[in-house]
């Protein structure tokens, strides 16, 4: 079985306003994500239920101006954001946010 290799991306810029997120990747592709949609995607424990799965966080209780403060890479294969809202134990794996784009790839 071939073992995928994990992108890592070259930049993370959060814009000025803190509601996008922009990935430059190895070969120049570019991927954009709209703060709001990954607080609401957050795949933590808090926010997913570790034995079901299943998602316990209410989107509607993320507050629509919810914004990226900072982030920190974690190891090779991740990145954590805190949000505005105070969230911050939500670790994103590099290949999704290489895989799942909103379109704004170049």
């Amino acid at each position: 079985m071939a073992l995928r290799r994990i992108p890592i991306p070259d930049t993370i810029q959060i814009s000025d306003d803190g509601a996008r997120i922009v990935l430059t990747w190895p070969g120049g592709r570019i991927t954009e994500h709209s703060a709001l949609e990954l607080r609401r995607e957050c795949p933590c424990a808090v926010c997913v239920d570790e034995m079901t799965g299943k998602r316990v966080l209410d989107p509607a209780r993320i507050p629509a101006g919810v914004h990226a403060v900072r982030y920190s890479r974690v190891g090779r294969y991740a990145v954590q954001f805190t949000w505005s809202d105070g969230h911050s134990t939500g670790i994103y794996p590099y290949l999704r946010l290489y895989s799942n784009t909103e379109g704004s790839e170049t």
